[in-house]
């Protein structure tokens, strides 16, 4: 054999041997893919498997409280049959509201519907709940929000508190003074969140300091929250309350009325509230430390503008008015959503004022109205009473102390256990009212009070809109056991601040027990 021979030889062999090596690397490693991917297929498999009966898991909480609710409902023979129906559509929604993550206005809707197809009330019921003052009050409130908005008038809260305040300490007391006043003019905590998330973002762009960031991102929802109650249209869970006392006791709180009792609170609230953040979160240098930001020019107030806050103040001065003239604020607020959106002088077009109108929450209204009015209506709220309340301490003592603590103390822990804040309106009044009826107590101010208490609502980010929105916004504002903390010490303030309230002043202006 020649060298050339000999070499072309263990040259195809070399090349042989490696594609036989490569060969065996190649059905090794593709049995290992194949391995990895059959695993991979098996946990996807399995996580589908996870997901897809989750609901399962999800479900077993609401049917089982459901089920023991229909056989509690079923079992008493005092209870008329439509009074069944309406007690059983009511533990339903409520049970829904509190075990489910299913939107509060379809369960109502949900509920509701379910309630008039079973014979449990009439179909007119539901027309005339949709009819009701309160519905086209919260249309033509959520205009005027949205005409706030537009203007830019919103926008100007920003210079207004950056313009005059210098250090941490001023921007905090500045920003309470701003907050307080948006609960006239715009009818829902997440659309003055969504007002005041613009202000926040201006401030913390001059600082980096992560506990000043989280201080600010607890005030501002807290302060939202708080100071709802300093007016009737500050929360739909208002109009529901105030709807359903005039319902079972025939009276009602007027606009008027509802600033005299809740303002002065609101107010002291609030400042207490910032206070106690500013102590929990922040310490005298992070107070004291001033912040330097950026301003853009003071605008003169636009044509747009200006006819905005002329109908706001007319509208606010007819509200505060309305013993005199006899039109109801609910007629007030819409005729002033009609010249703020009226071709060639509004400050909106009409579809956008139609936009800018929470239609979920217009609807859980009108449907939480009727499951109400079918409680009343069918004696199921007062066969409730009879049965409960009775049996318990508080309505076997005649301490009208221990009446006013538990009262506070039930209404401020309602968000824990049902986060929707008009949900707990309309579960919780109707049977507080009752309540107050079988201890001869005065409806109005069993109904107001427990209004302040269920208008606390910062133990947990789901229990406000408001509270989720600052908590999701981008980069670190708080967490929640920083609310919980907060909470922890608030809670008692409240309750403190509303024994207060009642024996220095709301039982002398005619909320006495």
């Amino acid at each position: 054999m020649t060298k050339a021979s000999a070499s072309k030889s263990v040259s195809r062999q070399t090349e042989s041997d490696k594609a036989s090596l490569w060969s065996r690397f190649d059905a090794k490693r593709l049995q290992q893919v194949t391995t990895t991917a059959s695993g991979t297929q098996h946990q996807a498999s399995g996580k589908t498997k996870k997901r897809k009966f989750r609901w399962v898991v999800d479900a077993v909480l609401p049917l089982a409280l459901t089920t023991i609710a229909g056989i509690a409902v079923l079992l008493p023979s005092s209870l008329p049959h439509p009074a069944r129906l309406a007690l059983f559509a009511f533990l339903l929604a409520a049970i829904l509201w509190s075990t489910t993550s299913i939107s509060a206005d379809y369960i109502a809707l949900f509920t509701m519907m379910l309630l008039v197809l079973v014979g449990g009330t009439s179909q007119e019921q539901l027309f005339d709940a949709l009819a009701s003052d309160v519905v086209w009050l919260m249309i033509g409130a959520f205009v005027l929000g949205g005409a706030v908005q537009k203007t830019g008038l919103a926008g100007r809260l920003t210079q207004l508190v950056v313009s005059r305040a210098k250090t941490v300490k001023g921007v905090f007391w500045l920003l309470v003074t701003v907050l307080i006043p948006m609960s006239f003019l715009i009818p829902s905590t997440s659309g003055r969140a969504a007002v005041a998330i613009p202000v926040f973002r201006s401030i913390t762009s001059a600082t980096s300091d992560r506990r000043i960031i989280r201080a600010l991102a607890l005030l501002m929802p807290t302060i939202i929250l708080v100071s709802t109650i300093v007016a009737l249209v500050g929360a739909g869970s208002h109009l529901i309350a105030n709807d359903l006392l005039q319902q079972i006791t025939k009276q009602r709180i007027s606009f008027t009325q509802w600033v005299i009792y809740g303002l002065p609170f609101g107010v002291v609230a609030s400042y207490a509230s910032c206070w106690v953040i500013m102590r929990l979160f922040l310490d005298e240098a992070r107070l004291n430390q001033e912040l330097d930001i950026s301003q853009g020019k003071s605008k003169p107030l636009s044509r747009s503008e200006w006819i905005t806050l002329i109908v706001v103040g007319v509208m606010i001065a007819l509200w505060l008015t309305e013993a005199w003239h006899g039109f109801e604020i609910a007629t007030v607020t819409v005729v002033g959503a009609l010249i703020l959106t009226l071709p060639g002088i509004g400050v909106l077009k009409w579809k956008e004022g139609i936009k800018s109108v929470s239609w979920n929450l217009v609807i859980f209204v009108g449907a939480a109205l009727v499951l109400g009015r079918a409680l009343i209506d069918s004696g199921a709220a007062q066969w409730i009473i009879d049965r409960l309340f009775t049996i318990s301490t508080i309505a076997n003592t005649d301490s009208r102390s221990l009446i006013l603590v538990s009262l506070a103390f039930i209404s401020l822990t309602s968000h824990i256990y049902m986060t929707s804040h008009t949900a707990r309106a309309a579960a919780l009044v109707p049977a507080l009212l009752y309540l107050g009826n079988s201890l001869q107590l005065n409806p109005v101010a069993v109904m107001f009070i427990s209004t302040v208490g269920m208008d606390y609502c910062l133990t947990f980010p789901v229990s406000s809109k408001a509270l989720l929105m600052f908590q999701e916004l981008e980069g670190q504002t708080y967490k929640p056991t920083d609310l919980l903390r907060l909470s922890s010490a608030l809670l008692p303030v409240h309750l403190g601040l509303m024994v207060l309230f009642y024996y220095s002043y709301w039982r002398w202006v005619g909320l006495s027990l």
